[in-house]
């Protein structure tokens, strides 16, 4: 977008009567605006309410410290999928799928914690030798003095892989994968791989059969160390309904899918439009270490979760009534400069580079996020051992959503 077309959308941002402005519309996370809207919000009303948007009426929390106390007060402010669960827009009942994030304790720890050995330190050391592995295979096919598709080569490719590890899903068959998680986060109007809840739901029954079948085979045998495995032989998860498996199963593949995935194409996006930056890491490798977090905040791979107020609250001066729809734009207050110093700069030796919200905060923060921050490092270790120069070859095109903050496509070239 040319620096006309950004001044304008600024411009409109700044302008717009508050009672007017609806950030929930996708197109403007497609078009790279939605930020001038946040800013606005930050500056004039950190806790701002949309009387009538296309996905209901909701209130907007832009502000780092507001969106840390609806974090840490899941008493007040619900997850539960049967109350609306962490998306804003509300999913007909007939289509819930209830899963461990949109559930609220006791239930949601008694889950979490199924699955949660599967990231822990001593695992992550056991998968960061096929991790390195892999990637560098990645890597040294790509093309040189080509246009390619950075999005499709290496960040679809690498977390898919890695989902295919961590399920112990058939290797295959991996694109299953990439193609459920694109499916469940699918917006209805994007022109995406469906257009209805109903067809959505038709192709994620697909996915539940498949899974189901290798429920099947681990449930009857000794456990392993994959998360089919886990779930098959814990008591907080084997007696789930298919309805719950199923929720549970896209829980895990879009939080390996999306976050990663955006973050491995949005961090080589600020680094080639940074280019200080850039060279600042290539002089420095060990950089990479304060690089990943700021990545992840840069990127924000998914821009919102939402929760339900279950009694009446105070929340930056404003009253939120029982019922109310309470929306956390984390894309928002990773950009607040009040709690996050030049919060709207991409700077990789930051002193502090984990002060940021993408992986959420309290009892909900992201299950993965170490295993995540392991394969950005060693993507970027990879890629700083071999290419001295990686060139943006086109604009990038962004995902249609308010909720998964990422790309479809980002043309680069290789110099050989």
């Amino acid at each position: 977008m040319d620096q006309a077309t950004l001044d304008a959308a600024r411009q409109a941002a700044f302008s717009m009567p508050l009672d007017q402005i609806d950030v929930s519309e996708p197109r403007l996370f497609q078009d790279d605006t939605v930020g001038h809207y946040f800013e606005r919000l930050r500056r004039d009303d950190p806790v701002h309410y949309c009387a009538d948007s296309r996905f209901g009426p909701y209130w907007s929390v832009t502000k780092y410290k507001d969106i840390m106390q609806v974090e840490v007060n899941h008493g007040i402010y619900s997850s539960d999928v049967h109350l609306g669960g962490i998306t804003i827009r509300d999913v007909p009942e007939a289509h819930r799928r209830p899963m461990f994030i949109a559930m609220d304790p006791p239930r949601h720890d008694e889950q979490r914690r199924t699955v949660s050995p599967i990231v822990a330190p001593g695992n992550l050391a056991m998968m960061e030798a096929t991790i390195r592995e892999r990637t560098c295979n990645v890597l040294d096919a790509l093309p040189r003095n080509e246009t390619f598709n950075w999005v499709d080569r290496v960040s679809i490719e690498l977390t898919t892989q890695m989902l295919a590890t961590i399920f112990d899903f058939p290797f295959e068959d991996r694109s299953l994968l990439t193609y459920w998680s694109d499916v469940a986060t699918a917006d209805l109007t994007s022109g995406g791989p469906i257009d209805t809840d109903e067809k959505r739901t038709a192709e994620l029954m697909k996915c539940l059969g498949y899974f189901t079948r290798l429920w099947n085979e681990r449930v009857n045998a000794p456990p392993r160390n994959d998360l089919i495995s886990m779930m098959a032989h814990s008591p907080a998860t084997r007696n789930m309904e298919p309805r719950e498996f199923l929720g549970n199963l896209i829980l895990l593949i879009v939080g390996g899918n999306d976050t990663t995935r955006n973050s491995m194409s949005g961090g080589l996006n600020a680094l080639l439009r940074n280019p200080a930056e850039y060279a600042k890491l290539r002089a420095n490798p060990s950089l990479t270490a304060s690089l990943v977090p700021e990545i992840i905040r840069w990127t924000t791979p998914l821009a919102h979760m939402r929760r339900t107020a279950v009694a009446d609250a105070e929340l930056g001066g404003k009253q939120i009534r029982k019922g109310d729809r309470v929306v956390m734009w984390y894309l928002s207050g990773n950009r607040d400069g009040e709690s996050i110093e030049n919060a709207d700069q991409f700077i990789i030796d930051r002193a502090r580079p984990r002060q940021h919200i993408s992986f959420g905060f309290g009892i909900h923060r992201c299950v993965g996020n170490r295993l995540a921050e392991l394969q950005l490092k060693i993507l970027w270790d990879e890629i700083l051992k071999r290419f001295p120069v990686i060139e943006l070859a086109g604009e990038p095109e962004r995902t249609f959503s308010n909720f998964v903050h990422g790309f479809t496509s980002l043309p680069v070239r290789i110099p050989g």
